[in-house]
């Protein structure tokens, strides 16, 4: 495991790691996140989101210089949106996830902006939406009349596409056709959604191209995240760290499990690399 003082870049997952579960980012952890990158150490967002719907607060740091979205199909310059590195979704596996899908609620990413059902985007939470994300979805999404024509017509240009299913047996259902997917990475950052990107995207082949893009070593890097989707990063990354509210995927991919998000885990692990490389 990779000690904290040779550290020169940490990824970090937003939502339920470095937010807070009202998907806030807390003075602490901003605090935190500054100091890091005054100490010389590469901080990079690693998100599921799209890359206009990331907080804007956090975008607005000085020295983060890149994002990992959409699970790792898109690595962006920070602040732009500008793309170093891009993976689409093949067009006929776009036509495979709507004929396995079909009737299914999805919402798609297209050149960083995520667009919805207009129907899911109107009332989420009767779609299943969970009441913290309401606002997140109903500020950050553009409502499309019909989702399936809108994917057809832009088959070749999806980083990613969402399955919102409405239940957690919803959920094992659907899961089970994810098996009928050919050119996919299938992954999930929450219980009731699932994540369907190029078969070549996740958040750890994203930042391993990215640490070759910068010049470090994998094993100079950490990675924090709480979901299944931040399993692969976690065990790219030379110190993977959990967080306390982290799934049991997470945690089995992880080096150490840290405070939750709530309890500003990131914050403290951070001031930890800090102090030891002034030690």
């Amino acid at each position: 495991m990779t000690e904290l003082r040779d550290i020169e870049l940490a990824a970090l997952d937003l939502d339920d790691t470095t937010l807070l579960s009202d998907s806030s980012l807390a003075e602490e952890t901003e605090s935190a996140i500054r100091a890091a990158i005054d100490a010389g150490i590469e901080i990079v967002i690693a998100s599921g989101r799209a890359f206009k719907a990331l907080p804007a607060r956090v975008c607005a740091i000085p020295g983060i210089r890149y994002a990992i979205t959409s699970n790792g199909a898109a690595v962006v310059k920070n602040p732009g949106g500008e793309r170093i590195m891009s993976l689409t979704l093949r067009a006929d596996e776009v036509m495979r996830v709507l004929e396995i899908f079909e009737g299914e609620l999805m919402e798609v990413f297209v050149g960083g902006q995520a667009y919805c059902d207009a129907k899911y985007m109107a009332q989420p939470l009767k779609y299943g939406c969970s009441p913290r994300y309401v606002s997140y979805v109903q500020t950050t999404r553009l409502p499309q009349e019909n989702i399936a024509e809108f994917m057809r017509s832009n088959a070749d240009r999806l980083d990613s596409i969402d399955v919102l299913c409405r239940t957690s047996e919803h959920m094992d259902e659907l899961w089970e056709k994810t098996r009928l997917l050919q050119n996919a990475y299938v992954t999930s950052s929450s219980p009731r959604l699932i994540e369907i990107s190029d078969k070549n995207a996740g958040k750890g082949a994203a930042l391993g191209r990215l640490c070759e893009r910068l010049g470090v070593l994998p094993e100079r890097t950490a990675a924090f995240g709480n979901g299944d989707n931040d399993a692969d990063m976690l065990s790219f990354a030379g110190l993977g760290v959990a967080m306390e509210n982290a799934t049991e995927a997470c945690i089995a991919a992880s080096d150490a499990v840290c405070a939750s998000n709530d309890e500003h885990g990131v914050a403290k692990i951070l001031y930890e690399m800090i102090g030891a490389k002034k030690a």
